[in-house]
């Protein structure tokens, strides 16, 4: 998988701000479960809505498009691969990145449910982009003043990345809903389609709240307002309506997955699986 270039210090003032004011000095959490879980959700996210935005290569509407979306997904695979590679540090048992991406079964993946669902038709695509690129943009800001230096320098360079993800979803989200009839009919049945998914990204668990606790992770419930306020926003000038609630659906970041994982490792782990000891 493709590495991110260097974090270079014009891109991470917010976490050269951290160093400098010593936010840095807490203990080390190597070998840290807590650790290893939230990174492998980080990574996990990142890894399959790439690969779900990989699908798209050659199968776009337009050129333009298969274009952007084929960017956003190296964009994601990348990151996928900077926080799995550190989670296989954090492990210490020997595993990187590729291990962890390719000879995991599906049980053992901590990804939302948001980002393994199937692609639907574009505008269900952009819907859920729009839901998670928000998300994760309002996410990575708070990261960036993580007391953990690599989670901290991770954020500081992958929110500029994700600031244009989340730009180019709204802008989507907008051109599709006040577009044709057909085109805003498309869009809302996407907002309902992914609407109930949309819980289990401010879910709070005992592993979760372990890092929260002493500053390793932003509480994602404290941005919940903010976020579904910035959702109301790019719905509005899209002149579509917000679905109604939904009973939520969970357990993602527990290892309870859809059927549609299982189909898509079954694709992407393929060759490495089958060829083990093959090497790119």
């Amino acid at each position: 998988m493709p590495s991110l270039p260097p974090i270079r210090p014009e891109d991470e003032a917010v976490a050269q701000r951290a160093r400098l004011t010593g936010v840095f000095d807490a203990p080390a959490e190597q070998a840290d479960s807590a650790r290893f879980d939230y990174l492998l959700r980080l990574g996990d996210d990142a890894l399959i809505l790439g690969q779900r935005l990989g699908e798209w290569c050659g199968h776009a509407p337009a050129l333009e498009v298969d274009l952007s979306l084929a960017n956003l997904a190296l964009d994601l695979i990348g990151q996928a691969t900077h926080l799995l590679n550190e989670a296989g540090e954090c492990e210490g048992e020997g595993r990187d990145g590729d291990a962890l991406a390719f000879h995991r079964d599906v049980l053992d993946f901590r990804n939302c449910l948001l980002v393994e669902q199937p692609n639907g038709d574009f505008a269900r695509t952009i819907a859920r982009h729009l839901l998670y690129s928000t998300w994760q943009h309002m996410l990575l800001e708070r990261l960036t003043g993580s007391t953990d230096r690599f989670l901290a320098e991770f954020a500081a360079k992958a929110i500029k990345e994700i600031a244009y993800h989340r730009e180019l979803a709204a802008e989507w989200s907008v051109r599709l809903g006040d577009g044709t009839e057909e085109s805003a009919r498309r869009m809302a049945d996407g907002l309902d389609w992914c609407w109930r998914f949309i819980p289990e990204l401010f879910e709070v668990d005992e592993s979760l709240e372990a890092l929260i606790g002493r500053g390793s992770a932003p509480d994602p419930r404290q941005f919940e307002e903010a976020y579904r306020s910035s959702i109301a926003t790019v719905l509005g000038e899209a002149k579509l309506q917000a679905p109604a609630d939904q009973r939520p659906i969970l357990g993602g970041r527990r290892g309870h997955h859809s059927e549609h994982l299982g189909h898509l490792l079954a694709a992407m782990q393929f060759l490495p699986r089958t060829y083990p000891q093959a090497r790119w």
